[in-house]
């Protein structure tokens, strides 16, 4: 049987990450505040703006922005979208 862990962005009890998904402190963090199904769908937006945003991961700024978007990803705050981006129709 898998941990679960009250979820940040769901507000309820789901599967929890394996392990922390950053190191230090930010990762353990979210480790215990965020469920598994919450990060797989952030790493899916995170890509997405990279991708079309052209954001090279060795600039600060593109860093800092990526955490500014991941802190309003879980407080289910608007957060920017790849322009053009379709999502699938379920």
């Amino acid at each position: 049987m898998s941990q679960t862990v009250f979820c940040r962005k769901y507000q309820q009890e789901l599967e929890a990450l394996p392990f922390p998904p950053l190191p230090g402190k930010k990762g353990q963090e979210i480790q215990a505040s965020v469920s598994k199904q919450a990060w797989e769908e952030w790493q899916a937006l995170q890509t997405r703006l990279i991708n079309e945003k052209h954001l090279n991961m060795l600039e600060p700024s593109a860093r800092e922005y990526l955490m500014e978007q991941l802190e309003r990803f879980l407080d289910n705050e608007e957060t920017d979208q790849a322009e053009g981006y379709v999502p699938p129709e379920a």
